[in-house]
């Protein structure tokens, strides 16, 4: 045997003993690798027989790092400014895959009851026509790109804040 001819095979070898194992580590388990951003295929929480009141189902996720959201809601020109804090939570960007990703998604804006916007940022301006005299329920809940509502332990992750208009035209929020 030559010298070219047993350097190359022994290179070939060589990357077969590199590759071999690189490719079979990549593949089969559909686990992400790594941190960060990455999605995993596995399952996110679990989703519950239990449902909203507008029928959508509850995704279980538990407690520590459950995605988690605050409203706030302060009267603005023609009606009111909505504010959303999240904690442990980003908002999907339009056009998201329909698959529930850890901490991702959007919120939908309940006004007693009724939802009247999707939420895919911190910010809306709720109009005047649909809050008339009176007190009410402004809700965030925060549901997945899938339409599973987050939850935990059993209950939709939302915030609600109470505001009182007192005249057509201008109102104060309560705590």
């Amino acid at each position: 045997m030559s010298w070219t001819s047993w350097r190359s095979r022994s290179l070939a070898v060589l990357a077969a003993c590199v590759l071999l194992p690189c490719g079979v580590a990549g593949c089969g388990s559909g686990e992400s690798r790594g941190r960060g951003d990455a999605v995993s295929s596995s399952p996110v929480g679990t989703v519950l027989a239990d449902t909203d009141e507008t029928g959508r189902h509850l995704r279980e996720v538990p407690g520590g790092n459950a995605p988690e959201v605050g409203v706030q809601v302060t009267p603005g020109p023609g009606g009111w400014d909505v504010r959303l804090a999240f904690r442990h939570f980003r908002c999907s960007a339009p056009g998201a895959r329909p698959t529930a990703v850890t901490g991702r998604g959007l919120a939908h804006l309940f006004v007693d009851g009724h939802r009247v916007a999707r939420l895919r940022g911190h910010e809306y301006h709720l109009p005047g026509r649909l809050v008339r005299r009176g007190t009410h329920h402004v809700t965030a809940r925060l549901y997945a790109d899938d339409g599973t509502v987050w939850a935990v332990r059993g209950e939709p992750v939302q915030s609600t804040a109470d505001i009182t208009v007192s005249a057509a035209e201008s109102g104060t929020a309560q705590p």
